[in-house]
């Protein structure tokens, strides 16, 4: 067993056939490999800039900042090495004047006045440039008038001392300062959560600040990596598509002072609108979050940023909350910043809950007309007329009348009494339909039916066409064969 796992790796598992019966012991599903990530869980991103070629001059261009740049140990060697050979080398400048003047085999004559006094070999002249250079000045050795070259040199010295000192401590003062370490104390939870909220289908994780400082102008995005392939078949690998965590809605300025949940609401405008939990296990995407600041203390601004894969994703799991007041304070249990808990949520997509939606329910008009308001029949009529809502009139309806404005004077017959609708019982059922007045109920017309005007009915009456009075009851105009009797008396009083 070990020879084979040796020569075909770890993940060499044997199948074994069973003694009765056809079938295999099925081996336990393998894990899935973690694939390679953009951008790590600390914040740094795994890409590596190769055949650059020419290019690497640029680097030298901008030397200040590669030096910022480079790794700690590499400053302390280049800030140590630096001051090293610009010592060594002006400590030999020193000497060698001294060599060129023959002070070293005249130093102990007291007749005799050197460049520098006291220096007759390379350790004094090294000596020397320390205490000239760090201005220490024991007074032992001092530079004389008699030596101009001496006095230039020194001038030198004193230039290319202030540019490294300026550059170098400079660019360690830089690096020290730098905010990436006050990212540290910025969290991110390690996982990030799917579930329902305010009703929709909502990606959520959770930012925290572990320092009592703020985080001035703190603000947070997505970014959504995910390989696709276009129309024309071009492929882009970790294409980046925007997450809105609340650009819209200022939602994603932040107060950072207590740990804050991020949602991203899946829609249609989502990328993952059509993202369900078994899509997960298929899907390979990465989810980036960069917060970003300016830290109080030193008014730099600071980047922290983390990522989730679709393995750190969880579909139906909500964040413990971990805020709780206590005498005179809220208290943040960060034990409780990563740890969530199921709640139910639908395993489908919002896509296709939608489409589950739109089959479910029936194929129904939006009414136009609110039922709590008192609006008559014409004018929903005439609501429905603007809308486009309302279909052609019958064609039988159409000959008869030959007139568009008719169904409008139709229904504000219709709308005066309920017991002027029996009048149309002779017109096509949809024109019924139309007519009637929603929510307006019988038992309010029935106590208005006694005091009906006859001297209006009679003239909406003589409104309408010839053709449509023979229609409606007769060419006299009375339309009492579908009134009830004690309309129809009140109307045949009224004609007699």
């Amino acid at each position: 067993m070990s020879a084979l796992r040796k020569k075909f790796g770890d993940d060499y598992q044997v199948v074994t056939t069973s003694s009765s019966g056809s079938g295999f012991n099925q081996p336990p599903p393998e894990k899935k490999k973690k694939r390679q990530r953009f951008v790590d869980k600390n914040g740094r991103c795994n890409v590596q800039h190769g055949n650059l070629g020419g290019e690497t001059s640029r680097y030298l261009s901008d030397l200040f900042t590669t030096l910022v740049d480079l790794k700690w140990r590499w400053n302390l060697f280049i800030f140590i090495l630096t001051y090293t050979v610009a010592w060594l080398f002006m400590a030999s400048m020193w000497w060698f004047i001294a060599y060129i003047r023959g002070d070293l085999n005249k130093a102990h004559n007291d007749t005799y006045t050197p460049c520098v006094a006291n220096v007759y070999n390379f350790p004094s002249a090294f000596l020397f440039f320390i205490e000239t250079e760090a201005t220490i000045g024991y007074g032992y050795r001092y530079i004389t008038d008699k030596c101009p070259e001496g006095i230039i040199l020194f001038l030198f010295q004193s230039i290319l001392g202030s540019i490294v000192d300026a550059f170098l401590i400079g660019c360690m003062f830089i690096k020290m300062s730098q905010p990436k370490k006050r990212a540290e104390t910025l969290m991110f939870s390690e996982h990030a959560a799917i579930s329902m909220r305010d009703g929709k289908l909502t990606l959520m994780f959770r930012v925290g600040n572990l320092r009592n400082s703020h985080m001035v102008s703190a603000q947070i995005r997505c970014k959504l990596l995910k390989s696709r392939q276009t129309p024309e078949g071009e492929f882009l690998p970790l294409d980046q598509l925007e997450l809105d965590v609340g650009f819209s809605t200022g939602a994603d300025q932040l107060f950072l002072v207590s740990p804050l949940t991020i949602c991203h609401v899946i829609d249609t405008k989502s990328p993952f609108y059509e993202l369900s939990q078994r899509s997960m296990q298929t899907e390979q995407f990465e989810i980036v979050v960069i917060l970003e600041g300016i830290v109080e203390t030193t008014g730099m601004t600071c980047q922290a940023r983390t990522s989730y894969t679709e393995d750190e994703v969880l579909w139906g799991h909500r964040f413990f909350p971990v805020i709780s007041l206590e005498e005179g304070f809220f208290k943040v249990d960060y034990s409780q910043f990563h740890a969530t808990f199921e709640v139910p949520t639908p395993p489908y997509s919002v896509k296709e809950q939608e489409e589950a939606l739109l089959l479910s329910s029936p194929l129904m008009a939006p009414s136009l007309c609110n039922s709590g308001e008192k609006n008559s029949s014409l004018d929903c009529l005439e609501t429905l007329e603007d809308n486009d809502s309302t279909t052609k009139l019958p064609t039988k309806l159409q000959k008869i009348t030959g007139r568009d404005g008719l169904p409008k004077k139709l229904l504000r017959m219709s709308s005066t009494t309920s017991e002027m609708t029996y009048s149309f019982g002779d017109l096509p059922m949809k024109l019924q339909r139309i007519s009637s007045v929603p929510g307006v109920s019988d038992d309010k017309h029935a106590g208005k039916a006694s005091k009906i005007n006859t001297e209006p009915m009679s003239k909406s009456v003589a409104d309408l066409p010839p053709k449509l009075q023979r229609l409606a009851g007769g060419g006299g105009g009375r339309m009492d064969g579908h009134l009830p009797p004690k309309l129809r008396k009140m109307n045949s009083d009224r004609f007699t």
